[in-house]
């Protein structure tokens, strides 16, 4: 059974503000909804473990997909409230890495040395890298086998400058997700603002916004009927 291990963060707030923020619910769900048809194994990992907060501007956003699975309580328990901690982590039983996005993973996803050798792992033995919205931050610190920036040279997509500042967050972030993948070398592509994109490259697979998850997703399951 191919195997995905869905990366979260546990950040709550806009860095040392009280402005709440978290994982963007929509963003975890609609991806494992399309996952869950597949029947594929799924973990749930965050960088301390445990609970994941919700952005409370993502559930605005909720529809009957995401209510769905925010009322499973086997998926809540596991998903939300009891997410495992890197080091409980073996990359090697993994195909796949999807990391959800929520401006929390601005704090804590780049640095996580954990979990980029957990990433780093699983592409090296063939297995996929995906990612959504503010949740691609989490491939910039990721090598490839010659010591470069993995994304270098890779078509790419994320959270654009654009959608940053319609959502009215530009100032609260530490830096802008558009211009960080820029600066790794990645080809950074983009589509009309709040709309679905997804873009798969030499196995790394990412998706634009909110409204990407479900086009990662089903890149994801292509490639992984195909390759793994």
């Amino acid at each position: 059974m191919k195997k995905i291990l869905i990366v979260e963060t546990n950040v709550s707030t806009y860095g040392t503000t009280e402005k709440p923020t978290g994982l963007w619910l929509g963003e975890l769900i609609h991806f494992y909804d399309e996952i869950a048809k597949m029947n594929y194994d799924v973990d749930f990992v965050s960088p301390s473990g445990g609970y994941v907060p919700i952005d409370p501007v993502s559930m605005k956003y909720a529809d009957s997909i995401d209510y769905k699975w925010y009322r499973n309580k086997m998926f809540v328990d596991k998903a939300l409230s009891n997410t495992r901690k890197p080091e409980e982590i073996d990359p090697h039983a993994y195909h796949a890495i999807y990391y959800t996005g929520g401006h929390g993973v601005l704090w804590d996803f780049v640095e996580n040395q954990a979990l980029k050798q957990i990433a780093e792992t699983i592409y090296e033995q063939n297995g996929i890298i995906s990612a959504v919205c503010h949740g691609v931050v989490g491939l910039l610190p990721l090598c490839g086998g010659n010591g470069c920036p993995l994304l270098k040279n890779k078509r790419v997509t994320g959270f654009t400058n654009t959608e940053e500042w319609l959502s009215q967050k530009r100032k609260l972030v530490p830096f802008s997700t558009e211009n960080a993948l820029k600066e790794k070398g990645a080809i950074y592509s983009k589509k009309r603002f709040f709309t679905s994109y997804a873009i798969e490259d030499q196995r790394i697979i990412t998706g634009q916004n909110p409204w990407s998850p479900k086009a990662v997703a089903k890149l994801l399951i292509q490639k992984l009927e195909e390759t793994v």
